[in-house]
């Protein structure tokens, strides 16, 4: 179980970086542009748009040894949108909620553009 800890003057917290993941993916899901979470075939090359159950495999999760969260998210933006609109809309809405969701600090959000989908 990997997990993301924090000491606390009561004890120990441990936060596993798949609920982290979870929460920052549902929070990036209601951001403006962002159509989904691009699951990477390394086999074929190709980035795939994951369906809801599955959006956690498109953000990773990492924890620095100074107790602080560094995230990746691999998305898939709406066509005719500003691509740089929408990763600095991202990253103040994850870095704002994540941090008050966790009572950690995020380090840094790196954000990666896989494809880009037109909206019906």
């Amino acid at each position: 179980m990997r997990s993301s800890t924090m000491n606390t003057h009561i004890g120990n917290i441990a936060i596993d970086n798949e609920v982290i993941a979870q929460y920052a993916g549902a929070v990036a899901m209601e951001c403006f542009g962002v159509v989904g979470m691009a699951g990477i075939s390394v086999r074929e090359g190709l980035a795939k748009l994951l369906k809801k159950d599955r959006m956690t495999r498109g953000i990773h999760v990492y924890a620095t040894p100074a107790h602080k969260l560094r995230l990746d998210f691999h998305v898939i933006v709406s066509y005719g949108v500003s691509i740089m609109a929408v990763a600095d809309n991202l990253i103040d809405n994850v870095k704002y909620k994540v941090e008050e969701f966790t009572g950690m600090e995020i380090e840094k959000i790196n954000i990666y553009v896989e494809g880009v989908r037109v909206i019906d």
